[in-house]
């Protein structure tokens, strides 16, 4: 039986603020590119309606997020290392290698094209060039990230993440949304059925795979790293450190939720408040273009500045997930610019081939559709597991909350794909 030994390479004396950051870089995930449209879409086609939705999708968010931290925390390992040493058979590690370097490239390509329609709607730059010039500063945040360690990387990322929330909420202040419809936004409930399928792309969409690889590796990064081995006793006085990071872990990913909830349900309110009844909001192009003219250009630029900095911080995060699940799963690290190219490639090539943005960014959502299983499933299993966190194995009533979140994203994610082939 394997046990998850307590973790004494945390100072005693780390505490309060020093501890966040982690989930804020993961939390990146939900205010990527991709996001946007949906956002855009719901608030101008169904005005509040749909606000509940946001509301919900970030509750789960949080229960994922949080049992992926919570890994890495008390383990000292990713989520794709403790799966590697699972998986026996060579042939089913790289199996599973396939499904999950599949889905870093389908978020890269979601990420890059957002960087680029950014670059080409600030600076008229072709989209092909804001795609390199994307992924190269991607690739530089990354080496940074290698060089001089995770609290670095995080600083820039949360950075970013700071514009994007100014960026996107900037609008709100110009045209602030009806109280009133918006509380009666939260009371769950459909129009038609563009509604619920508005709405199940919404949540169906709202966890990404990469953010569950890379959060785990995230904490381990910057807690540090201690081997699983036999025998260990998840009873000894050293417990202490462990419980003030799970503390603090569950204070980082509160924080972090927050900022991606207020960004995407902003963004639901200001389309809601503008643009009801505005036709083209489903493009990033379009809804850079309605925001434009309802507004004025100054907001304008600040939603394309915000969509440039979410295309640029988590094409990175989207990049380091890649190489930890590399690492994870086949046990071998590359060169940090040969591991960026696997999965830069895919995106630049079809923004080379003038494949349409938005189209491009359906197609990868439905990717990371049929990745969600293969994450999502293995977490709520482990950190249910006392052979892998000790006495921190999860409580009944957090099992059952993981699996049902598992089994509400799964089944959504299975719909969407059904009506995608079916033409529904």
């Amino acid at each position: 039986m394997i046990i998850a030994p307590p973790r004494s390479d945390i100072p005693p004396s780390a505490r309060g603020a020093t501890l966040l950051g982690p989930a804020l870089v993961a939390g990146v995930a939900y205010v990527d590119p991709g996001n946007v449209a949906s956002n855009m879409t719901a608030g101008a086609q169904y005005g509040y309606l749909l606000v509940w939705v946001v509301v919900v999708a970030n509750v789960i968010a949080w229960l994922v997020q949080y049992l992926s931290a919570k890994l890495g925390v008390v383990t000292g390992r990713s989520l794709p290392e403790i799966l590697g040493d699972r998986l026996k058979h060579k042939a089913a590690r790289r199996a599973y290698w396939v499904q999950a370097e599949l889905v870093a490239m389908a978020t890269d390509i979601a990420e890059v094209i957002g960087g680029a329609v950014a670059l080409q709607l600030l600076f008229g730059i072709p989209l092909l060039l804001g795609g390199v010039i994307t992924g190269v500063v991607s690739m530089a945040l990354l080496m940074l990230q290698g060089r001089r360690g995770a609290r670095p990387f995080e600083f820039v990322v949360i950075g970013l993440l700071a514009i994007v929330t100014i960026g996107f909420l900037a609008g709100l202040f110009v045209a602030p949304p009806d109280p009133a419809a918006t509380l009666g936004g939260l009371v769950p409930r459909f129009a038609d059925t563009g509604s619920v399928l508005l709405a199940t792309s919404i949540l169906g969409a709202t966890i990404m795979p990469h953010a569950i690889y890379a959060h785990s590796a995230l904490t381990r990064d910057r807690f540090g790293t201690v081997p699983l081995h036999p025998g260990g006793d998840p009873e000894t006085p050293r417990r202490t450190p462990i419980a003030r990071l799970l503390t603090a872990t569950r204070w980082d990913v509160t924080l972090a939720m927050v900022v991606a909830g207020a960004v995407n349900v902003g963004m639901l309110l200001l389309a809601a408040a503008t643009l009801p009844g505005v036709s083209g909001t489903d493009s990033l192009e379009g809804a850079h273009a309605a925001i434009s003219a309802q507004l004025g250009p100054v907001i304008g630029v600040l939603f394309a500045v915000a969509l440039l900095a979410s295309g640029l911080a988590s094409t990175a995060v989207g990049a380091y997930a890649g190489a930890e699940i590399m690492h994870g799963l086949l046990r071998m690290r590359i060169p940090m610019v040969t591991r960026r190219l696997v999965t830069l490639v895919p995106a630049l090539a079809i923004l080379a081939l003038g494949v349409d943005p938005t189209f491009a960014l359906v197609l990868s959502q439905v990717a990371l559709s049929f990745g969600i299983p293969f994450a999502l499933v293995p977490l709520v299993v482990l950190t249910a597991q006392r052979r892998t966190l000790g006495r921190h194995a999860n409580r009944l009533w957090t099992t059952v909350a993981g699996s049902v979140a598992a089994v509400l994203l799964i089944a959504l994610n299975a719909l969407l794909l059904w009506l995608l082939f079916t033409g529904s």
